[in-house]
């Protein structure tokens, strides 16, 4: 009888993994390096995980990975609206007028945003150097908020700050959903359980 079908060999379920990795500046949202931009490789040696939701090189923070099909899909897919906070050094003092634009959702060139949350960062936040550090305009102030949105434009936080008159100098992603950078330096890594 046993030569009537053929015996499959199961392979295990792999585990799930998530890994919360604090992106330094200047690294890409993929393992292979492009021109003066490092890639992933650089920086985690894991091998079967993906990038749920993309960071540009420029930007800081941030950047999950997952073995996870699903998971990543539920992670990156603005139809699941995770949110994502924000803490961006603009140029200038951010006025309640402002704020109340970002708030109410800023009509960009593709469409209006969503609303999103917007607050000034009081005190401002003891943030770790950048390399290399931003441009600073010795007669032009600058402050860090906090802006939190449930979608993924592209360059969106950029684009948002740009169009209420205070463009972006750095921005760093502290938080997607319920997982964040807290306690990792830059370039640090680490295993969390998906959520």
């Amino acid at each position: 009888m046993s030569g009537l079908f053929p015996l499959y060999r199961f392979k295990p379920k792999t585990r799930s993994r998530l890994l919360c990795f604090h992106k330094p500046y200047g690294v890409l949202s993929q393992f292979t390096p492009e021109g003066k931009w490092q890639g992933l490789k650089d920086w985690i040696d894991v091998p079967g995980v993906y990038v749920a939701g993309r960071l540009d090189a420029d930007s800081e923070g941030l950047l999950l990975l997952t073995n996870d099909g699903q998971l990543q899909a539920r992670i990156a897919d603005p139809r699941h609206k995770m949110e994502k906070t924000y803490w961006v050094q603009v140029e200038g003092i951010p006025d309640e007028a402002a704020l109340q634009r970002l708030r109410d959702g800023v009509e960009l060139n593709d469409g209006k945003t969503l609303p999103a949350r917007a607050r000034l960062i009081a005190p401002q936040p003891a943030m770790w150097p950048r390399n290399p550090p931003i441009r600073v305009r010795q007669n032009i102030p600058d402050c860090w908020i906090e802006l939190i949105i449930r979608e993924g434009k592209n360059r969106q936080v950029r684009r948002m700050t740009a169009a209420v008159g205070h463009p972006t100098l750095r921005l760093v992603r502290m938080a997607v959903g319920p997982y964040s950078i807290e306690g990792l330096e830059p370039g640090q890594w680490v295993d969390v359980q998906p959520g």
